[in-house]
């Protein structure tokens, strides 16, 4: 009875009380972190639908394998976040602890699987902005979008042919760095790299915001502080997660299986 009072904030009058409150301002503050991401979103499908064959196109250069995985841990990590509320309503106090590092772990590995992805872009100057790459002369076609990607296709056809030949010299060099920077140069290919990193950036620090939380509530289970009349923060934690999760849910389709 001691913890059931301690747990009751001193502005509401019962713990059900204070539940739909929390609730309701979560409800809030996720209604708003929807209308974040539909920004993006509307900024992809206006994009889309004016260079739909570059969006195909650049998502033929997703690794599909690491997305389809990251999607399954995603959705393992909301299946033991789930498990643990469920765990926390039973007053299982170890359960959830174990449920919640679970999840805390498969959020980890979700990041570790998006930084490799982030590393092969950069690498092969596929992020907006990118002046250097670790693997120079891999050049990707784009469909062509005017005199611009007809210059692009040049320049790539340069570099492929000083490649073959074996050029050295002043000439190599110049045709190398005009084919790097247009390469880099704000074109409709880019706006589809563009988009990708602004939205799985996002992603990802909401991943980690969702991961201090969880982890913040699994010690709190730990020590204590939670059990079968009150485990509001394990239901509130799990929400936000739920919604990391659905954000990938369309992410994932929206660069992955274009078609």
């Amino acid at each position: 009875m001691t913890q059931h009072h301690s747990a009751l904030a001193h502005q509401f009058d019962t713990l059900e009380q204070q539940k739909e409150s929390a609730t309701l301002g979560m409800w809030s503050f996720l209604a708003t972190e929807i209308m974040l991401f539909g920004g993006i979103f509307m900024a992809y499908f206006a994009y889309r639908w004016a260079y739909p064959e570059v969006f195909v196109e650049g998502s033929h250069h997703l690794d599909m394998v690491l997305g389809t995985i990251n999607t399954v841990v995603l959705l393992c990590s909301s299946l033991t976040v789930a498990l643990a509320v469920n765990a926390a309503e039973g007053g299982r106090r170890m359960t959830v602890v174990w449920l919640l590092l679970v999840t805390i772990v498969l959020g980890l590995a979700f990041l570790g699987i998006k930084g490799v992805e982030y590393y092969a872009k950069f690498s092969y100057c596929l992020a907006p902005a990118s002046h250097e790459c670790l693997v120079p002369g891999r050049w990707f076609h784009f469909p062509e979008e005017g005199a611009a990607a007809g210059a692009y296709g040049a320049s790539e056809a340069g570099v492929h042919g000083e490649a073959e030949a074996g050029a050295h010299g002043a000439e190599a060099t110049r045709v190398e760095e005009t084919s790097i920077t247009t390469s880099t140069a704000s074109r409709p290919h880019q706006l589809f790299f563009l988009l990708y990193f602004i939205a799985t950036g996002l992603h990802a620090v909401h991943m980690v915001i969702g991961i201090s939380v969880i982890g913040v509530i699994a010690w709190l289970a730990w020590i204590g502080r939670f059990s079968k009349e009150y485990y509001n923060p394990v239901e509130i934690g799990g929400l936000y997660w739920h919604l990391v999760d659905i954000v990938w849910v369309f992410l994932f389709p929206l660069f992955y299986l274009i078609h």
